[in-house]
């Protein structure tokens, strides 16, 4: 279709994991920063603020710290990790994950960085209804301080071949979903995010997109051991960039299936649509399942690029998680 508009870089091609010390530290994740700099300066334009004359753009520990929200459970993080997890890869460099991001309802680019200063995430509530015995709407605070959270380390693959690995934090979706006891009849689970154009500039601007975002998943996926309720990373509350202050993370399908930023879930009989399916469907599945051999249609799902190294890997099928989801499409 030709009204949907692709940034650039959506052409471009997409170790064990890094202690804990090292990605809370902001010192030693600046020096690590000066190594990775190097390797990826010549990846893709996105990068070029990383190293030569635009290095500045990127002021270190200081602005990171800015990007962190302070809010009256900021004192539960970071939580205890959850071992069961583990990585094939090194923790993403924070300061690059933080400037490197898709949310389409703040910038069509990766710069969303540069575009969240007005959005306020409190308060904030998220309202769960459908084919529920328990509709229920929480406060994000007092959901929060009622669920118990860990962190886990999962890899996060995006649709146009890059990926990264993240320290999330959060707990699990079908602990939430509990709360308001499904009904027999519940087959689906529908997501949605804000709609806000007086923040988010480009639920004004990019009017082709049917706003606000919406998202979805079979009752099993949604209560599968994955599927996470992330209102951290890294170790402190999430970031705006990352979908504060509450987002789905579903690591074994592409990132525009983890929704970001949500306010609103909804079980269902029927199976709904989905944003980028309803607009592109011979792109962008209901399923949109990671699989190395079924490529996009304008480019090759082989192969990732980590975002932080450059480093090109192959892609795993099911991003890795196959012994926990594969049965969900035998």
């Amino acid at each position: 279709m030709a009204f949907i508009k692709i940034p650039p870089g959506w052409a471009m091609p997409e170790r064990q994991a890094t202690p804990e010390s090292v990605y809370l530290s902001r010192r030693d994740v600046l020096k690590k920063l000066g190594f990775s700099a190097l390797g990826i300066a010549g990846l893709c334009g996105a990068y070029r603020q990383l190293s030569g004359p635009h290095a500045s753009a990127f002021a270190g520990p200081q602005e990171l710290d800015s990007f962190i929200p302070k809010s009256p459970n900021s004192g539960l993080y970071p939580a205890k990790r959850n071992p069961v997890f583990k990585l094939d890869r090194p923790i993403t460099n924070e300061f690059i994950a933080a400037k490197y991001n898709n949310f389409y309802e703040f910038s069509l680019k990766k710069n969303v960085w540069q575009h969240i200063s007005q959005f306020q995430t409190r308060p904030w509530s998220i309202e769960i209804k459908g084919e529920v015995e328990k509709p229920q709407t929480w406060g994000i605070d007092d959901l929060v301080r009622k669920m118990p959270l860990e962190e886990r380390l999962y890899r996060h693959r995006c649709v146009e071949a890059w990926s990264m690995a993240v320290p999330w934090t959060g707990f699990p979706l079908k602990a939430l979903l509990e709360q308001a006891m499904p009904k027999s009849s519940a087959k689906y689970v529908r997501f949605v995010t804000f709609l806000n154009p007086s923040v988010a500039v480009e639920q004004k601007k990019a009017h082709w997109y049917p706003w606000p975002y919406f998202e979805a998943l079979t009752i099993p996926e949604a209560l599968n051991e994955l599927t996470f309720v992330a209102t951290g990373i890294y170790g402190h509350e999430m970031t705006k960039q990352h979908g504060a202050p509450v987002r789905i993370v579903v690591p074994w399908k592409y990132g525009y299936k983890s929704i970001k930023s949500i306010v609103k879930i909804e079980l269902t009989r029927k199976q709904p649509a989905t944003f980028w399916n309803q607009l592109q469907p011979q792109e962008y599945g209901f399923v949109s399942n990671v699989d190395p051999d079924i490529p996009h249609p304008r480019w090759s799902q082989a192969k990732e690029t980590l975002i932080d190294t450059g480093e090109k890997r192959p892609t795993l099928k099911y991003n890795g998680y196959g012994e926990y989801v594969a049965r969900l499409y035998s």
